[in-house]
């Protein structure tokens, strides 16, 4: 696999090795030993599978500590754009994010470590979408910040008239009244 740096340290795209021939394609979609060595050292507890129609946007999500969570995703199914912001006080590049395509045809994987808040949008027809994620769901210690802050900017690469929330994702906090649980300083990872 090869391991490609963002503009912020810690979030990475993962682009695996695909060996394709005329019956189709292989790929090793997951080693722990190679994630720990060159990605985080931490152990994923609990996966997860979600299907959603275009412009259904989920986020943007995080858990709080003791429940806080990094999560690895992929789409086996479609298209999304997927995108953590930087939630950690006094980091440098709090309330930054990153965007990245991922698809079932670059088979990208994208990890998101703890102390940033993650969201999609679909971009396709359908997607599935799947989360490897290194804490249990705690919804006691859910938080959110709102996808739609212009202090973000976040370019969600489609209308916003077509954007489909849940009714709890049209009622987050805006960036700039969120009191983050994370700090930059704080060690996240034993």
């Amino acid at each position: 696999m090869e391991i490609i740096k963002t503009e912020i340290e810690g979030v990475v795209i993962i682009e695996p090795r695909i060996f394709k021939d005329d019956r189709g394609y292989f790929f090793e979609s997951f080693s722990e030993k190679n994630f720990q060595e060159q990605v985080c050292k931490t152990g994923f507890v609990q996966d997860n599978e979600s299907k959603s129609s275009y412009g259904v946007l989920r986020g943007l999500h995080f858990q709080k500590p003791p429940y806080a969570q990094s999560k690895l995703v992929r789409v086996v199914q479609g298209a999304v754009l997927d995108v953590a912001v930087d939630i950690r006080k006094g980091s440098p590049t709090y309330g930054k994010h990153v965007a990245v395509e991922l698809s079932a045809e670059n088979k990208r994987q994208f990890f998101v470590p703890r102390g940033f808040a993650h969201g999609f949008v679909v971009l396709s027809d359908e997607v599935i979408f799947q989360y490897k994620c290194d804490n249990y769901y705690a919804p006691q210690h859910e938080g959110a910040l709102a996808w739609d802050d212009t202090d973000l900017a976040i370019n969600w690469k489609i209308p916003v008239d077509k954007i489909i929330l849940s009714e709890k994702d049209k009622l987050h906090n805006k960036l700039s009244n969120f009191e983050s649980c994370f700090n930059h300083s704080d060690k996240l990872y034993e």
